[in-house]
């Protein structure tokens, strides 16, 4: 598996406005198939937390500037992890691990449904990066991954795709294949794909 040079985000592209954005805004649970085109991949990460600025910073605000989320994409050929800076995918793992996103059974709802999303977002807090601890970190992580999150969902609605952001997952299993330390937190993740209609 070979890392992944990200097309330029296209900052012209046509999508609607904020407001009808906000009122298009859906939680959906059921997708087509077809993989994501690579310059939607690269608008949709550059969206969810890229570089907007000459300094550094994010489209995603975060708690104190942290910048403690990692995004890791999980599709049917593999993991990535996104590099803001190079605006590129690094190969983590191969294979299709999207299963161990939709977590453990549960009584209330099967979870089967987002291993059929092409793509999944996983949003991962470096408590590394941050000041502080405890509590207090796990707050900011939960906040910073939101707002993360939050990008993905209007970025969807925008470009006519569909999301659904989800915190269940197979926690150890996914700390495992990504070979994350103490310090790394799973916090959220937003299946992704274009809708099934």
């Amino acid at each position: 598996m070979e890392n992944i040079k990200l097309p330029v985000y296209n900052p012209n592209r046509q999508m609607t406005t904020v407001m009808k954005a906000f009122e298009q805004r859906r939680t959906v649970r059921e997708c087509s198939a077809r993989e994501l085109g690579m310059q939607d991949l690269s608008d949709l990460l550059w969206a969810a937390c890229g570089i907007n600025s000459s300094d550094g910073r994010r489209t995603a605000p975060s708690a104190l500037n942290f910048q403690d989320i990692d995004i890791y994409a999980f599709t049917a050929q593999g993991v990535y992890l996104y590099e803001p800076q190079q605006h590129s995918l690094q190969s983590v793992a191969g294979g299709d691990h999207r299963s161990i996103l939709a977590g453990p059974p549960s009584p209330a709802r099967s979870q089967d449904y987002v291993a059929h999303f092409p793509l999944i977002l996983l949003f991962v807090s470096d408590f590394r990066r941050m000041h502080v601890s405890g509590e207090q970190a796990r707050l900011m992580a939960a906040m910073d991954a939101a707002f993360v999150s939050e990008n993905v969902n209007l970025f969807c609605a925008a470009a006519g795709m569909v999301t659904v952001t989800r915190m269940s997952m197979e926690r150890e299993a996914v700390a495992s294949l990504l070979k994350l330390g103490d310090s790394q937190w799973p916090v959220l993740n937003n299946a992704v794909g274009y809708s099934a209609e």
